[in-house]
């Protein structure tokens, strides 16, 4: 039926199928483009009508972008969206409606309502759809550090370290005792937010030593549904082993010393032979040839 209001005169309802919601995952600071696409007849961009807006329209402000008669119109444009949106106007004609969002951030988490109207002898809606922007980005691979003990105590305590970052939203951080899968309580837990709206991890474990620890730190984004793991598993110096392989390698190195004497030796008088040899040959030479004057 009819409805008619100052901003949208003369306007007919007709019926329209909402295309099924989408969801766009943005990393903060980056561009996301909200897709709002109409495959019906060709149309004219003089006579449409394109809104992008808030779909819960339940505040002061929830126009997100305009096009009216094939120009944008700012009127109505809520301050927090100035500048930072555009349409592709090479696909316009052809039913695209898309709509590009600058260096986005948590405030423009939400759903998005695309709103397209075309004007004939009246104002219709030919279409509409629905965006939902949400926030995530992964984390680094954990970096676990541990200690590297030097005796068979049980009863010392040691620490470990793990770190991750540019991620987005904030973590959970798990640590897992890998030889009965038991979680264990952090000793510290730091979570730092970056200028570019990311985040990094930083946490600590102290824990008593046992003679088999298994270690694991487990990162996980619940957006993305992903579980990020580094693992550490025990390794004991033995200064006796080290010792003995010092002492090897001294042995080594005396007989390659003493190998490298012999080769010397045998080339010297390998020399002096052939030195000899030489001489020798010469001196019978000319003995030969003053025989023959």
């Amino acid at each position: 039926f009819p409805h008619t209001s100052p901003f949208f005169p003369s306007l007919s309802f007709s019926l329209v199928v909402l295309a099924a919601q989408e969801i766009i995952v943005s990393k903060p600071g980056d561009n996301a483009t909200l897709s709002c696409i109409y495959r019906g007849r060709e149309l004219h961009l003089n006579n449409l009508r394109v809104y992008w807006q808030k779909a819960d329209g339940q505040e002061d402000c929830s126009v997100v972008h305009a096009l009216i008669s094939g120009q944008d119109n700012e009127s109505e444009q809520c301050i927090h969206f100035k500048n930072r949106t555009q349409l592709f106007w090479d696909r316009l004609e052809s039913g695209d409606f898309s709509l590009l969002l600058l260096n986005v951030s948590q405030s423009d988490v939400r759903t998005y309502k695309c709103v397209v109207m075309q004007k004939t002898e009246y104002t219709k809606m030919i279409h509409q759809s629905e965006v939902v922007l949400s926030l995530a980005a992964s984390y680094s691979q954990p970096i676990l550090s541990g200690p590297i003990r030097n005796s068979d105590s049980t009863e010392e305590e040691v620490t470990f370290s793990c770190r991750s970052g540019n991620g987005y939203p904030e973590p959970n951080v798990y640590w897992i005792n890998k030889t009965d899968n038991s979680h264990l309580p952090p000793s510290e837990l730091k979570i730092t937010p970056h200028a570019d709206g990311t985040y990094s991890v930083f946490s600590t474990l102290k824990v008593k030593a046992t003679s088999n620890m298994q270690i694991e730190c487990s990162v996980e984004n619940k957006i993305l549904q992903e579980n990020l793991s580094a693992n550490y598993t025990q390794q004991k110096q033995s200064n006796g082993s080290s010792t003995e392989s010092h002492k090897n390698l001294g042995k080594k190195g005396r007989g390659a010393q003493a190998a490298g004497i012999v080769s010397v030796i045998i080339l010297i008088g390998l020399l002096t032979v052939l030195t000899c040899w030489l001489w020798r040959r010469r001196s019978s030479n000319q003995v030969s040839y003053t025989g023959n004057e």
